[in-house]
């Protein structure tokens, strides 16, 4: 339960990184949320320690110290995706309401995290995508999958991201696949040119250069006509009313949601 004074009470796990310190920013901004510890393991080393820019609030090394010294609501985890599931399940053990920005957990992870929510009575929603614009690019395309059931993806991302395909692209590709009146093969032989990776019968291609952010373009095909929708999350910022939205809508969910349309 969130303190007497109905602000909830929110860490912040990955705080040194890009994502994570804007996290904090916003978090910080807010009149009903409170900052109450920043986690990371980056924060236990002096040299390494980054400029931290939040008087008073506690940095952790580590999250089981933090987990047992802080009075927490909820968790927001942009990690990586070795962590992110261990992450996970101690919050959910401290009985701490998890929003997760990581991507790379598989389906047996999310089964056993939706074990330990019914367990432990906290809540996890995991979004692929925390931009508002985002998620309706997925949204409509749920809706013109079902007329224009050929197409193709392509994701656009900054150097550093870890993952390829996105977590946004695959959780497209599934949407599109559930949507479709009928499942078209995709186009050319086998093998014969490149196509990116081949998610539920959907070609996904992965761009990664520095200067961007986080885009991504889904291109559909019909008789004599083509559409495309395209979104571009041009700062990190673009994903904090998501975040923020998921930070307080996660108190009111039942066990494990994914995906920010969820709360929305």
């Amino acid at each position: 339960m969130a303190e007497s004074n109905n602000k909830i009470r929110v860490i912040v796990i990955g705080a040194s990184g890009r994502m994570g310190r804007t996290v904090c920013e916003a978090v910080a901004a807010e009149d009903d949320l409170k900052l109450t510890a920043a986690v990371d393991s980056a924060l236990g080393n002096d040299e390494a320690r980054p400029e931290f820019p939040f008087a008073g609030v506690p940095l952790y090394p580590s999250l089981i110290d933090c987990l047992a010294s802080e009075s927490v609501d909820v968790a927001v985890d942009f990690t990586v995706p070795a962590s992110v599931f261990e992450n996970i399940l101690s919050c959910l053990s401290h009985e701490v309401n998890c929003v997760v920005g990581t991507t790379g957990l598989t389906g047996a992870q999310l089964v056993e995290i939706e074990r330990q929510c019914q367990q432990s009575g906290a809540s996890c929603l995991v979004a692929p995508n925390f931009a508002i614009g985002a998620v309706l690019m997925m949204d409509i395309a749920q809706v013109v999958a079902r007329y224009m059931p050929y197409c193709e993806i392509t994701e656009l991302h900054h150097d550093k991201k870890l993952d390829a395909p996105s977590g946004t692209a695959l959780r497209t590709a599934e949407m599109i696949s559930a949507a479709r009146l009928d499942c078209p093969d995709v186009p050319g032989p086998e093998g014969s040119v490149a196509r990116g990776l081949n998610h539920r019968g959907i070609p996904i291609h992965s761009v990664r250069l520095p200067g961007l952010v986080a885009h991504q373009e889904i291109v559909f095909g019909g008789q004599g006509q083509t559409l495309t929708i395209r979104h571009d999350s041009i700062s990190r910022e673009s994903f904090m009313p998501g975040v923020l939205l998921a930070v307080r809508r996660v108190l009111e969910l039942d066990g494990l949601a994914v995906g920010l349309e969820k709360v929305m």
